[in-house]
């Protein structure tokens, strides 16, 4: 084999974090392929949908803020540099008991980076946006300078970024194995072809358990449902944020209603396990479906619970603690996995790739993922 048929780099799964990874692979000058059973966007993972929210206070630990703060900065470059519309600050408020764990957190991780966050009473939050019911024994947390990312549009972009900095691309091809036993390259086997490279980088998503089952991956995918509900004009998103909400024993988000497209609603915790090659768009295959966002909507935003314009279902990747997983993969360094984003990963997919690029050009990042490591699972 001579050497122009070996890539510097191999990303296999070309969603949110691989085209990103791709995209700065690229840009520094490494021959990258990115390779993909589909040909991202598209609707048979976890990033269609439309849009994701991105909040900097975060309540699933203070150890992601450095990060997520880096990933707005990357995200806002990304729309002047490609033109495609990513970013709107509508602000963002999550709802909860004035205990709840998760506020608490998100109260913690302003105060220690110094970051606007804004309390609520419940009073305070339904005069503000009288879209809102809320018990008394709610709080807000406001955050102003958070809003709604464009997923799809965002994937575009790094598209755009890749392709005009001279990825091999090959979508629509599954790849069949990895074979990481070679320590001077790896080898990826597709029905295609073969293809080689010095390092690779599975971001493969649901299907990141079937390409490295050595690993024995604690990751569940998860078949999630979210629908667009007719709502009137204070719903809209020039006076309306996004939000989050946790009740009790369950976690519901969603979006103010885009360009007339409704009020967009999910739930975050629930689900139903499934294997990713039998994701179907099956939306109101189970009762609860509809069901669940309805009455998640009669309770907290009664006028927002219109007409169900559109439902869809996706695919959440959970890992066992609910945390991302990035590593090497302990037999072979040039193979490094990024996977478990858990349904709240979107929002980190510009940093992912530029983590993601460093570990494979470098070895290591700047960045902390030590808490991100596959060994935490067996201690």
């Amino acid at each position: 084999m001579s050497e122009e048929t070996v890539f510097d780099v191999a990303i296999v799964g070309a969603g949110t974090m691989g085209m990103a990874a791709g995209a700065f692979l690229a840009q520094q000058g490494k021959k990258t392929l990115v390779i993909d059973t589909f040909d991202p966007p598209h609707a048979n993972g976890s990033h269609h949908g439309d849009t994701r929210l991105i909040r900097h206070a975060y309540g699933e630990g203070r150890h992601y803020v450095r990060l997520v703060l880096r990933a707005q900065q990357l995200w806002e470059d990304l729309e002047k540099q490609t033109g495609y519309k990513v970013f709107d600050k509508t602000g963002v408020i999550g709802l909860g008991p004035e205990d709840s764990p998760f506020l608490l957190e998100s109260i913690a991780a302003a105060n220690s980076y110094g970051l606007p966050l804004e309390i609520l009473s419940s009073g305070a939050i339904q005069d503000r946006w009288p879209g809102f019911t809320v018990p008394e024994h709610f709080i807000g947390c406001f955050e102003a300078q958070a809003g709604v990312l464009y997923s799809e549009n965002a994937i575009r972009a790094y598209k755009k970024l890749a392709l005009e900095n001279g990825i091999h691309y090959v979508p629509n091809t599954p790849v069949q194995h990895i074979n990481i036993q070679d320590g001077k390259r790896v080898k990826i086997s597709t029905a295609q072809g073969v293809f080689y490279a010095e390092k690779v980088i599975v971001t493969a998503g649901a299907w990141a358990k079937k390409l490295l089952p050595d690993l024995q991956l604690p990751i569940q995918p998860t078949r999630k449902a979210v629908g667009w509900f007719e709502a009137p004009e204070m719903y809209n998103a020039d006076q309306f944020p996004g939000f989050f909400v946790e009740g009790p024993e369950m976690m519901f988000y969603g979006f103010p209603s885009i360009d007339g497209a409704g009020v967009k609603v999910g739930r975050s915790d629930g689900g139903q396990p499934i294997d990713p090659d039998e994701q179907t768009q099956n939306f109101g295959q189970y009762e609860f479906d509809e069901g669940d966002l309805r009455r998640f909507l009669d309770l907290y935003m009664p006028e927002a619970s219109g007409e169900l314009k559109q439902g869809k279902t996706c695919l959440y990747t959970v890992s066992d603690d609910h945390n991302f997983i990035i590593d090497h993969h302990p037999d072979n360094e040039r193979v490094i996995f990024a996977c478990g984003f858990t349904g709240h990963g979107f929002k980190f997919g510009s940093v992912m790739g530029e983590v993601l690029s460093q570990l494979a050009i470098d070895g290591h990042t700047e960045f902390d993922i030590a808490p991100f490591s596959l060994n935490r699972f067996k201690l």
